[in-house]
């Protein structure tokens, strides 16, 4: 077994200097100027190194900052899609004879510029429905829920919205449920 044993004497090159050094303090002077060079070398690198660090964590810091003011509303606005989501069925369910009642006329037009309000500030706070209907289907912003037989629709795209999705800004806010076209049989 053999074990490492780091020489710690100096080498005959590293003597002869030093005993070159003590009669000849020029060249002592030398050696110290060339350490102290190397010292400023390694500083002035180490230095660098901080400086990119610093950059970098300020640029990490000011994009943080950046989304968390622009996707600060995100729990929110998902909890809040509920709501717009049974606003839409309470307004589809109202048949059209009750639509034209003159007692029943108040209250659908309430609801409807209820609706209109709330896709008005979905609109202000970057808000947007995803759009699905007739378009191929994309995993990033539908989900597939079910496959129907549709002869005169390529296969793969969406023939119905379950539920509508919507973005908030550029992120993905809540997918939109949709069936897909497939062949028929």
């Amino acid at each position: 077994m053999s074990e490492n044993i780091e020489n710690t004497e100096p080498t005959q090159g590293e003597t002869l200097r030093e005993e070159t050094a003590q009669a000849a303090p020029e060249v002592a002077e030398q050696d110290r100027v060339a350490e102290l060079e190397a010292q400023l070398a390694e500083a002035k690198q180490a230095h660098l190194y901080v400086q990119a660090d610093m950059q970098n964590l300020r640029r990490r810091t000011e994009k943080e900052v950046a989304d968390a003011r622009a996707y600060a509303a995100t729990g929110f606005a998902r909890d809040i899609l509920s709501v717009a989501d049974n606003l839409g069925r309470a307004l589809q369910a109202i048949p059209a004879e009750l639509r034209e009642d003159e007692k029943m006329k108040g209250l659908v037009t309430g609801l409807e510029a209820t609706g209109r309000e709330l896709e008005a500030i979905f609109g202000r706070h970057g808000i947007s429905k995803v759009v699905a209907l007739g378009e191929t289907l994309d995993p990033n912003k539908h989900q597939a829920m079910m496959e129907m037989p549709v002869a005169d629709k390529a296969p793969g795209t969406v023939v119905q919205e379950i539920q509508s999705g919507y973005m908030i800004k550029d992120r993905l806010l809540r997918p939109a449920l949709v069936a897909v076209a497939k062949k028929p049989d």
